[in-house]
């Protein structure tokens, strides 16, 4: 897979995920296999730049190659603008955002609202990828509705434009996170154009990820909610691809290992009072299909502090060590 001079070491990316694909997140995600993270998207007005959260979302430190960003926004001059900011920040990459669902966005006429027009769709695309020298990538989703799906045309319109690889959500805008994905349409999409294509959207196992290659034709795949609390699906992936085999489900220790050491990267991260909080979402996905889950989760959310937080998390994991658990990938677990 290789987008612009960029070859990732396969064929493996995490979605972008507004509250989730932090820094932490994608730096861990890209350790246990992932061959690319996207980050949260960036909004693309100038005037939040000085915001410490547009500082957190710009700070790549330490992060591996390549550094894609996701831009959102629906005036073109703006997005080029905010193109370009990234880019002076440190992407490598820049993803546009016309797939987010979110009635926030959507309302603005930004995220996958952008599909309804498809004029506007290649002035933005034209304007971002004249603005900068970096690769510049897009993700849809397969039309605004089930009466009109229009990912085929975005898709030729993006190569036209220069687009140089397109990430689909097989469902429309209209369907949300609802209903079973479209791979057919992401396989007419492929057939319709020379540039990667990348599937997106229910792909939850190694399974998954190779039937979804198969029947699509895609290049790669993208992985999004399936990775919250189980980073090490990449890795479990990449080897099922490589050799049709399983690897064994993580021991408890090892999930605690990650969690412990995801959590004291949101600390620092995002300083104690916040990166507390952040932490709260990632925990309780770390230990869903483990004994007694819920009512630590529920406990978990009173908590208002890191060292309580460690301290919860440690008790809950040597319970788990004398039950000798390890995780269950229970049906949930691939909702």
């Amino acid at each position: 897979m290789q987008i612009g001079p960029y070859k990732l070491k396969n064929n493996l990316i995490v979605a972008p995920m507004a509250g989730v694909t932090d820094r932490p997140f994608r730096m861990l995600c890209k350790s246990l296999g992932a061959g690319m993270a996207v980050s949260e998207m960036v909004a693309s007005n100038s005037l939040l730049y000085g915001s410490e959260k547009t500082k957190r979302r710009a700070n790549h430190e330490g992060e591996v190659d390549p550094i894609s960003v996701q831009i959102v926004g629906a005036d073109p001059g703006m997005l080029a603008q905010a193109a370009r900011y990234n880019v002076d920040a440190g992407a490598q990459i820049i993803d546009i955002n016309m797939g987010c669902p979110a009635k926030k966005i959507c309302n603005v006429m930004a995220g996958s609202a952008l599909l309804q027009n498809e004029k506007l769709v290649a002035e933005i695309l034209e304007a971002v990828v004249g603005a900068v020298a970096v690769p510049v990538t897009l993700k849809i989703r397969t039309g605004w509705d089930k009466s009109n799906r229009n990912a085929v045309r975005i898709a030729q319109i993006a190569e036209a434009s220069g687009i140089q690889a397109l990430a689909i959500h097989g469902r429309t805008r209209a369907c949300a996170y609802t209903g079973d994905a479209e791979y057919d349409t992401i396989t007419a999409v492929k057939a319709s154009v020379n540039i990667p294509i990348i599937a997106n959207g229910d792909i939850t196992t190694p399974e998954k990820a190779r039937l979804v290659l198969q029947r699509t034709g895609a290049d790669a795949v993208m992985i999004g909610r399936a990775a919250q609390g189980r980073p090490w699906l990449f890795r479990e992936i990449e080897h099922f691809l490589a050799t049709g085999e399983h690897m064994p489900a993580p021991h408890v220790d090892e999930i605690q290992r990650v969690l412990v050491a995801h959590v004291h990267d949101l600390y620092d991260f995002y300083g104690e009072r916040t990166g507390h909080r952040v932490a709260r979402k990632h925990i309780a996905w770390y230990t869903r299909g483990l004994a007694g889950s819920a009512q630590f989760r529920h406990y978990m959310n009173q908590l208002e502090s890191s060292a309580e937080q460690l301290v919860a998390v440690r008790e809950f994991f040597d319970e788990q060590l004398q039950r000798g658990e390890r995780l269950h990938y229970a049906e949930e677990l691939a909702a």
